[in-house]
């Protein structure tokens, strides 16, 4: 298991919740109504957007380094931090129980059980460990 971390830069202009984008990931967004609910937002944000571009076999980009960040920010930035992103390590095959009800929801909205729980439970890490 590998962790890398990547610059998220918060902004906020007058009249809108917290914003909350990645410099490495264009399109890759979140926002919070509070600065606390916008680092929270962006860590799932980031590991749905690692997980898919995983899944479909695209290179991860390095990180920007913090300092060139920072250079590029504007009037509307308030925070510049750094979210962690763990990527997967060799599979390993475990046993699971679950109740039917919830395995039945699980299948209703993906084909993929194990993929399904793995993104579940990084982004549960991801949201315990932020706040």
């Amino acid at each position: 298991m590998t962790k890398i971390y990547y610059p998220a830069v918060i902004d906020k202009d007058a009249d809108s919740d917290f914003g909350v984008r990645f410099p490495d990931f264009p399109g890759c967004v979140t926002a919070g109504f509070t600065i606390e609910e916008a680092i929270l937002n962006a860590h799932e944000a980031l590991a749905g957007h690692v997980d898919m571009m995983m899944a479909d076999g695209d290179v991860l980009p390095d990180p920007s380094s913090l300092q060139d960040v920072i250079a590029d920010s504007d009037l509307s930035t308030v925070a510049v931090t750094l979210a962690p992103i763990i990527l997967p390590g060799k599979v390993k095959r475990v046993n699971v129980t679950l109740d039917e009800g919830l395995l039945s929801e699980i299948d209703t909205i993906s084909n993929n059980r194990s993929g399904f729980l793995a993104q579940a439970a990084r982004a549960e890490i991801a949201r315990r460990k932020a706040s």
